[in-house]
């Protein structure tokens, strides 16, 4: 039986950078992904978030860093796609990431499945793999927390139907969370500055992730177009 060693040894304190980038996206590549990773790592980032077996494999040939996989799928009997049923899972074991993400929100999974039951079906197949909660709210992140889950995420937070409209990111969940919760709260969701990094940061969370703010050049030249429009239409030339 292999020793499993704590969670706090796979993954340290700080900037967790997610490299992701959907088949509609520019940087759509497992080698461009790749090399984002790369780029994050030279800037100081201690883990990496990302999407499918083909990028985490190709991540992980570039970087040493910690990787937390997730596979993006779309069913049609369950709103939930982040890592959703048993052949996600298996993909991202097959990829050697080091944690699991995984939709931990109350709603049932593809196949009308309860958490719970995904959750020991993991761990009868996987018992040493670590599994990190992505949760909308309060409630879900307790009954992760209940379920063994080794990291829980704030990362839905705003996202479900029943938590649309709160602000990002949800300092008051994550100082919630941290309150009651033993376990370490990673910060996800609504960072776009270094100062909300700072302040996920003070309020409790163990480490950050950020994404879009850092790999998604679309949006950030998005961020500094309406920016611009804004100004001129205020102030016409």
């Amino acid at each position: 039986m292999s020793f499993r060693k704590n969670i706090k040894e796979i993954l340290p304190r700080g900037l967790i950078v997610s490299c992701q980038a959907l088949d509609n996206e520019p940087l759509h590549s497992s080698f461009i992904m790749s090399k984002m990773a790369l780029a994050a790592k030279t800037g100081g980032a201690i883990g990496i978030r990302a999407n499918t077996k083909e990028d985490i494999t190709a991540i992980k040939k570039e970087v040493s860093l910690p990787v937390i996989g997730i596979v993006k799928r779309d069913f049609t009997d369950s709103a939930i796609y982040i890592t959703p049923t048993m052949d996600e899972i298996d993909e991202l074991v097959e990829s050697g990431t080091e944690i699991i993400a995984l939709d931990a929100t109350d709603r049932l999974r593809p196949g009308e499945m309860k958490l719970s039951d995904f959750v020991k079906k993991i761990r009868n197949k996987y018992p040493h793999v670590y599994l990190m909660a992505d949760i909308s709210n309060y409630d879900e992140g307790l009954n992760a927390n209940c379920l063994g889950f080794d990291l829980i995420a704030t990362t839905l937070a705003g996202y479900t139907p029943y938590t649309e409209g709160r602000a990002l990111p949800d300092i008051e969940l994550l100082k919630k969370l941290k309150e009651n919760i033993k376990v370490p709260i990673i910060a996800e969701g609504g960072i776009s500055t270094p100062e909300m990094a700072a302040l996920a940061l003070s309020s409790g969370a163990y480490s950050i992730v950020v994404g879009g703010a850092i790999t998604r050049p679309q949006l950030i030249t998005k961020s500094f177009v309406d920016a611009l429009t804004f100004h001129f239409l205020e102030k016409p030339v």
